[in-house]
């Protein structure tokens, strides 16, 4: 039997950060726009509409007394009879949560692939955490690395990787606040119930996600004829096709179905959903991760 695909080794932090960066010199900085919420709404996604230190203009109000005079805009009071202070607009940096599968799948890699699906994972998320960490963002990687606003959040990350990776899994969310933005790097091959109940839950919580389902192009082209032996790299099972390609057009049939329920769910509880496939380009998803982050992506029922 012909090898099509193999176990890759895991890819070195700083190796993957390299690639992030190359990968973030291509785009324009990611800007995560801040999402105004109404006047009755005391929080939401991004940051709150407030009088603050900010570096934006957001209003002229009447001078009271005790406030600093140094805040006092002369020009503008100029105009009539009053004393008038300039008010910064203050933004509260939003939580965006991180967060690249480990799971022993992602380390596949076919002939037609440029790298594995681990590596391309990693490369996205320190990418996002390098351009998000410029636009003064708090970025955070479960079980890795605690929220913080550094612009060397990307190394941090990668640093923390390089000394210690969380254990396979689906992220709990327990320490994810509502109206924070998770991005969900991964294949997502577990079983499907199992899979929506996660995301349900996290949803419940008030986490706004974003899934970037990667594929190795084998896994969706199926290109496997004669005998084959298939293993499953989360638990060792076997599985030899004497004829594979005899499987062809069903698993493809599957493998989309698959692919459209998992989207259309988050299409149904507002969150989105990127595909892509590793031999593309990481710009491609990353362009599209930027949409959905700087809100040109109106979630479920918010659509004006």
């Amino acid at each position: 039997m012909v090898a099509i695909g193999q176990i890759t080794e895991t890819t070195r932090g700083g190796e993957a950060l390299l690639r992030a960066r190359q990968r973030a010199a291509l785009l324009p900085d990611l800007l995560v726009e801040a999402r105004r919420v109404v006047a009755t709404v005391t929080s939401g996604w991004h940051g709150r509409r407030r009088r603050g230190a900010g570096e934006n203009f957001w209003q002229f109000r009447p001078f009271v007394d005790g406030e600093p005079v140094s805040r006092i805009d002369w020009r503008r009071s100029a105009r009539d009879d009053n004393v008038y202070l300039r008010d910064r607009e203050w933004e509260a940096a939003q939580t965006v949560w991180l967060w690249a599968d480990p799971s022993p799948s992602m380390l596949y890699r076919s002939q037609g692939a440029i790298v594995s699906k681990e590596s391309r994972a990693l490369v996205l998320v320190l990418a996002l955490a390098e351009l998000l960490s410029r636009s003064g963002e708090r970025i955070g990687f479960p079980d890795v690395l605690d929220p913080i606003s550094a612009r060397n959040a990307a190394e941090r990350i990668a640093g923390a990787l390089a000394t210690g990776r969380p254990a396979s899994g689906f992220p709990s969310g327990d320490r994810f606040k509502r109206f924070s933005e998770l991005v969900l790097v991964s294949d997502f091959l577990d079983p499907m119930d199992a899979l929506i109940a996660r995301i349900d839950h996290l949803s419940r919580r008030g986490v706004r996600g974003h899934l970037v389902q990667i594929a190795d192009p084998a896994e969706v082209a199926f290109p496997y004829s004669g005998r084959t032996e298939f293993r499953d790299p989360e638990t060792g099972a076997k599985l030899t096709a004497g004829r594979a390609e005899t499987l062809r057009e069903e698993y493809r049939t599957l493998f989309d179905a698959r692919r459209a329920h998992l989207a259309d769910h988050c299409r149904h509880i507002g969150w989105s959903h990127v595909f892509h496939l590793t031999d593309r380009l990481a710009s491609e998803p990353l362009l599209a991760l930027h949409g959905r982050l700087s809100g040109q992506f109106q979630p479920a029922g918010q659509r004006a």
